[in-house]
């Protein structure tokens, strides 16, 4: 059972919600996202066709698949799209996200994962951080990519809410013009998938 946020939205929502059960620190429910610099493609749209994509390739293995959207106008907060995984009860939970930098010349992909202290979900934060390198190790075997590894963080409110296994993936960055044109195109996307769906079998076995 694995599920797939594709991260963002059409429009972002910036009410606020807690950054982890019953947490005191809020965040807005979530954020607009990046934009292509030289596409001008939205984050969210790249991330919904990558994920369609996944859906489509890891179906085809026989995973059952949960998607959190497969349209851009929803308005659902990261804290809800973590619930959904967590009432799926998956075995993983992939949130595909881009990357953004104020340096046009940051290139690469990286996964996020919660740390063994987190104090909301430390304890599928092993889980987490193994999902987490396979299938950054996996997407840049497949891409070519340069892989910026697994970062450890405990201030992102959709790995805080999750009871499941978790990994952000950034996939590349919208802000510098040779990866803004390869993440909008179908071949490097079918790339991604194919370096997420074999991440996904090797953190399984």
């Amino acid at each position: 059972m694995i599920c797939i946020d594709a991260g963002h939205q059409a429009r972002g929502n910036s009410s606020l919600e807690p950054n982890g059960p019953g947490s005191s620190t809020m965040k807005a429910k979530v954020t607009t996202g990046a934009t292509g610099c030289v596409t001008g493609k939205t984050e969210s749209q790249i991330n919904l066709e990558v994920a369609l994509k996944l859906q489509e390739a890891l179906s085809n293995q026989g995973y059952t698949v949960v998607m959190c959207r497969t349209s851009q106008n929803v308005d659902l907060s990261n804290a809800q799209r973590a619930q959904m995984a967590n009432e799926a009860n998956a075995d993983a939970f992939i949130r595909l996200h881009c990357d953004s930098s104020e340096s046009s010349s940051s290139t690469g992909t990286l996964t996020l994962a919660p740390s063994t202290s987190n104090r909301y979900c430390a304890s599928i934060a092993s889980q987490s951080q193994s999902l987490s390198k396979s299938i950054v190790n996996n997407i840049c075997k497949a891409t070519g990519s340069r892989n910026r590894g697994v970062s450890i963080v405990d201030n992102m409110t959709g790995l805080n809410w999750s009871k499941v296994p978790v990994t952000i993936v950034e996939m590349g960055f919208l802000s510098n013009p040779g990866e803004d044109r390869l993440l909008s195109s179908e071949d490097y996307q079918n790339k991604i998938v194919q370096g997420i769906v074999n991440g996904i079998g090797e953190y399984l076995s």
